[in-house]
């Protein structure tokens, strides 16, 4: 397995946002995080991606310790947040070619890797777009471009549809899906279609718990249910009413 989670916690003053979660998640999955607001989901994204410690517990990535070693684990991964990091004065490939200076490219190599995800994500013929003109589904893309011009081995993605009409919405499904095996993702979201159209398996978080973890089948035969819309109203009811 290359991500183990090991009773993670995170708790602030008044209250546990993420109570001793423990998983697995294997190599090139594409693993979902399914929630309500407020059910933990971005807490742990930001736990597992060392940008905030946990309160108690571990999750070791790609071998490396979040707790133990925390740089070593950040040179491995990188996020796409909710709110997108896009510079809206540079243009799409000056956006690109920006972050990937950051990371250490020459200006040569810089330009060669924003061509290729331009290429990817769809945005070639918006390269000189300026981040202000982008619509909110490109805006998105060239996020994710952004994220992976690390060459990340994981990469998190917190809500990433967030705002999106349902083209812009499709569209960028359709790019997530072609990246799917080729890098572990994980994915935060509370839209179940889109769970439905892309995770391998699923862990359905509430109120900061675990409540069920498995394929989209395993959960169906799970609750007795045929829906994925059934499977979470029938586990996040149990917990408000055990």
């Amino acid at each position: 397995m290359e991500i183990k989670i090991k009773e993670l916690t995170k708790t602030f003053k008044d209250r546990v946002a993420v109570d001793q979660l423990s998983l697995t998640i294997g190599k090139g999955e594409f693993f979902a995080l399914l929630g309500e607001n407020g059910a933990g989901k971005t807490t742990t994204i930001k736990m597992l991606s060392c940008l905030m410690e946990p309160t108690s517990g571990d999750a070791i990535m790609l071998g490396d310790s979040i707790v133990g070693n925390p740089q070593a684990v950040k040179k491995k991964l990188n996020i796409s947040p909710q709110e997108t990091a896009v510079a809206r004065k540079l243009s799409v490939q000056e956006n690109l070619e920006f972050i990937a200076r950051i990371y250490g490219s020459t200006k040569q190599d810089a330009e060669q890797k924003a061509i290729r995800l331009m290429e990817m994500f769809g945005l070639a013929d918006r390269a000189k777009s300026k981040g202000r003109n982008l619509s909110g589904g490109m805006e998105r893309r060239l996020s994710i471009a952004m994220a992976m011009i690390s060459e990340p081995e994981i990469i998190f993605l917190d809500e990433p549809t967030v705002g999106l009409d349902v083209r812009a919405r499709l569209d960028l499904w359709q790019i997530l899906l072609d990246l799917k095996g080729q890098i572990t993702i994980i994915l935060t979201t509370h839209y179940l279609e889109e769970v439905e159209a892309l995770a391998d398996r699923i862990g359905i978080m509430h109120k900061g718990r675990l409540q069920a973890l498995g394929t989209l089948e395993e959960l169906k035969n799970q609750t007795g249910q045929t829906k994925l819309q059934d499977v979470f109203l029938q586990l996040t009811a149990e917990e408000e009413n055990p």
